[in-house]
């Protein structure tokens, strides 16, 4: 679906909602004409003081904008660029600081991070909607800055440490920014708002770069250890935080409060695109972490060099910085959910194709192209879920509710997927794959499904339209 196309929906509805209006209009001007009402009805119900401005009334650029774009680049390179380089620390804590843990037990400290990191959209979307975008921004921040700090002090082998400070504390104070930092944009654009959408979620895949490459020299360094690598990396992110938090600013206030949250469940409910898309979203995240999380472990697995094996996941997340900023630029002419289609499609391919990684060669093909597709996959979500949203004043409770959803998949996928590999020593590297690529393909259904149902419904509009312009 288009903008194009979403701005001609928003048109007829707008079109279709001021029909009654204008025969209130008429009707009073003829009162009037009558002498039979005062002269005050006619700006009565000629001029709502509560009509809302048009949802195409934006500025679609100036420097406001753009500083936002800019602050927004980094809160998602601090928080869900954190995120996607787990797998160094899922490779560290397995092999030194939490080795007497199983992969699995890890990878929950990860898939809750990532879980909390969408989840915590469902209040934050909510709380966006209500006009509490800088309480949201300057909270957030302070709760990753502070649990990265604490992840600091984390002593080895101590579980339960690690878990609360990067799981726990990190993943809400992400999940507190994520939502507001990419619905804010829609203040800002419309026409613009797919490509912009996409420049702030290549924030993450470059956070993905910068993240593994600071930690790999850090973390494997016995003369720096780890409490000052996490030192360094948490002031490194407080400090890009801080620029975020003087980027970034709104241009309109919250007229009305959102409606009830259980409510608007409700009525999303009979949106059955927006239901499938949800339901793929959720189903696609039970596969989609697992190269993230365990490609650099596979490769050191399967013998690998170690140099190549710890910059694996840089490579992946570089092509998922070009597959996030690459469809931004097409998304209007080919459309969202098609493009989103193809992605979880190619992402479900290649995640089976790492049942046979163990060369050099196949590292670099899977994280290459699945980079591309995965970053390509992100950075349509947002305008997705936009795109899906009549209303924009309902656009953070549609991506919270979604998000949430998307987060039982994150949290839960991962954790499987450990227990399927096995324990050091006796790794099954087809079953976890399987199982995530299975996943993944019935994400790829789901999506499918969503973009049919909304095709039908775009060309029951235009018939319908078409019978009104005839009458």
């Amino acid at each position: 679906m288009s903008t194009s196309q979403l701005e001609l929906a928003h048109a007829s509805g707008e079109a279709g909602s001021a029909a009654p209006s204008v025969h209130r209009s008429d009707a009073s001007a003829t009162v009037l004409e009558n002498y039979s009402q005062p002269p005050t009805v006619k700006c009565k119900e000629e001029v709502p003081p509560s009509a809302p401005a048009p949802a195409t009334d934006v500025p679609e650029g100036g420097a406001a904008a753009w500083t936002t774009v800019a602050g927004a680049f980094l809160v998602q390179m601090c928080g869900f660029g954190y995120t996607g380089s787990f797998g160094v620390y899922q490779d560290f804590y397995t092999r030194v600081y939490l080795n007497e843990q199983s992969s699995s037990a890890i990878s929950w400290i990860g898939s809750l991070n990532a879980f909390l990191c969408i989840a915590t959209g469902l209040a934050a979307g909510r709380l966006y909607d209500r006009g509490y975008f800088y309480h949201l921004l300057y909270g957030g921040s302070l709760l990753m800055a502070f649990s990265l700090f604490m992840l600091s002090l984390a002593k080895p082998q101590k579980y339960y440490q690690v878990l609360l400070s990067q799981g726990v504390g990190m993943g809400l104070g992400a999940g507190l920014v994520y939502v507001p930092s990419v619905a804010v944009l829609s203040q800002y654009f419309a026409k613009r708002r797919a490509l912009t959408m996409t420049i702030v979620a290549s924030g993450s895949s470059l956070g993905s770069i910068i993240h593994p490459i600071m930690l790999n020299n850090t973390l494997n360094n016995p003369r720096i250890g780890f409490a000052i690598a996490a030192r360094a990396n948490a002031g490194m992110i407080a400090g890009l935080l801080l620029i975020a938090c003087c980027l970034m600013r709104t241009r309109v206030k919250q007229h009305k409060p959102p409606s009830h949250l259980w409510a608007a469940a409700k009525r999303f409910a009979r949106d059955p695109p927006y239901v499938f898309t949800a339901v793929g979203m959720t189903v696609f995240a039970m596969g989609f972490y697992f190269p993230l999380f365990y490609l650099q472990l596979d490769a050191l697995d399967h013998g690998l060099d170690d140099t190549f094996a710890f910059y694996s996941l840089v490579l992946l997340n570089g092509c998922s910085f070009i597959g996030r900023l690459s469809p931004g630029w097409f998304a209007n002419r080919l459309g969202v959910h098609n493009i989103s289609v193809t992605a979880t499609f190619c992402c479900a391919v290649l995640i089976l194709g790492m049942i046979g990684l163990g060369s050099v060669a196949s590292v670099v093909v899977i994280a290459i192209i699945y980079g591309f597709f995965a970053g390509t996959y992100i950075a349509m979500l947002a305008p997705l879920l936009a795109h899906l949203t009549d209303d924009l004043s309902e656009l953070g409770a549609r991506m919270g509710i979604a998000f949430a959803f998307s987060g039982i998949g994150s949290l839960t996928g991962t954790p499987i997927s450990g227990a399927l590999l096995g324990s050091p020593g006796n790794y099954h590297w087809w079953r976890p794959a399987l199982f995530s690529g299975v996943m993944a393909f019935a994400g790829f259904v789901c999506f499918s499904i969503a973009i049919l149902l909304l095709r039908r419904r775009k060309a029951h509009q235009k018939a319908a339209l078409a019978a009104q312009e005839k009458a």
